[in-house]
């Protein structure tokens, strides 16, 4: 029977998993924390450690770097169970050399799946010491992509840095549309020009998102223009590189295909509220989506023109310029020069 050591200070989670981990098979030994699990581990030596991040006494980061020091417990195959889904919290755990991660909520399929995955990993690389007396250590990134952080992740190792400052053309409307980008740093602007010359913004990114994609079979040029409003860093990957990534991690794929689907149901809803809202929503859904964008802290200005303003919106800017002096005049935002500063949020969230 195949022993796992679950390290889990919420009693419930530590529990409920303990009894679903018994009824697949498994012989379960438990630890509250960072610390009694080090030691769990050391006397137990089980087949897999299934341990959270967020815990008292010594993370989960903690532990991983306390056993990977220890020549007894350092191939003991090792999985984090979080809620933290942040790529830079999981690259984190994958540098200290975990073998995998779950994020909380999960289902049984799932852990069951990934427990039985490490553990046969681990009985032929342990095999391969025997016959060799030597082992290539591997990293996780070599195994099949599963998720848009893994992606994101190969961005970042793989990928050329571009920087720009603020007002910097990233591309224009009809460059060759050779990469696609993700954002490290800043706020891109995407946009187009009507028949009339005036300029309607398509969309805004931030950190950790990815944009600049239109085919990615065919060599079909960009169709808007993109345009940095902070100071921004990318790094970018050609389209023959991420073509080479989806043919070989169809996952990823798919992850991608629910990316392009979000994206164009967010387009759509942008172009509803443009035909249906009253000005006053309009405006108030712009200056809102353009405080996310900007990463706003609360009681902080937004530097944004006026122009960028109406033209996601999609109303004219003076009638944009009237609305703000109204939404002043009531106490939901104050002005002054081009910083707007959000007085009440959830009045500006109530507007019809």
């Amino acid at each position: 029977m195949k022993k796992i050591l679950l390290i889990e200070d919420d009693i419930v989670l530590r529990e409920n998993t303990a009894e679903l981990l018994e009824l697949s098979g498994y012989k379960v030994e438990t630890a509250s924390n960072g610390k009694a699990g080090v030691e769990v581990a050391k006397k137990y030596l089980p087949s897999i450690i299934v341990c959270d991040i967020m815990m008292p006494e010594l993370d989960g980061y903690g532990v991983l770097e306390s056993l990977s020091k220890n020549d007894i417990t350092k191939y003991i195959p090792f999985i984090f169970l979080s809620a933290k889904t942040e790529r830079q919290d999981i690259r984190k755990g994958m540098n200290l050399g975990a073998d995998d991660y779950i994020t909380k909520p999960f289902n049984e399929e799932e852990l069951i799946s990934a427990i039985e995955s490490r553990i046969a990993k681990a009985a032929i690389l342990n095999e391969e010491r025997e016959n060799n007396g030597v082992f290539q250590e591997e990293n996780v990134f070599n195994d099949e992509m599963k998720t848009l952080n893994d992606l994101k992740n190969f961005f970042d190792d793989n990928g050329k840095v571009f920087l720009y400052s603020k007002g910097d053309i990233i591309y224009e409307e009809g460059n060759n549309s050779n990469y696609i980008y993700l954002i490290r740093k800043g706020v891109v602007k995407n946009f187009k020009f009507d028949n009339d010359g005036k300029e309607l913004t398509t969309n805004l990114y931030q950190e950790d998102e990815l944009f600049g994609y239109t085919s990615f079979t065919q060599n079909i040029p960009y169709q808007e223009s993109a345009t940095a409003i902070k100071d921004t860093e990318l790094v970018g990957v050609s389209k023959q590189e991420l073509k080479d990534v989806l043919d070989n991690n169809h996952k990823i794929t798919l992850e991608l295909i629910q990316l392009l689907t979000d994206n164009l149901s967010g387009a759509r809803d942008q172009l509803i509220d443009m035909a249906y809202s009253s000005v006053n929503k309009k405006t108030a859904s712009t200056i809102l989506k353009f405080a996310e964008k900007l990463n706003n802290k609360s009681g902080e200005a937004i530097r944004i023109s006026r122009n960028d303003l109406a033209s996601v919106a999609g109303i004219a800017t003076e009638t944009l310029i009237r609305t703000l002096s109204s939404f002043k005049k009531d106490g939901l935002i104050e002005i002054e020069a081009r910083n707007i500063k959000i007085l009440d949020i959830q009045k500006l969230q109530q507007i019809n």
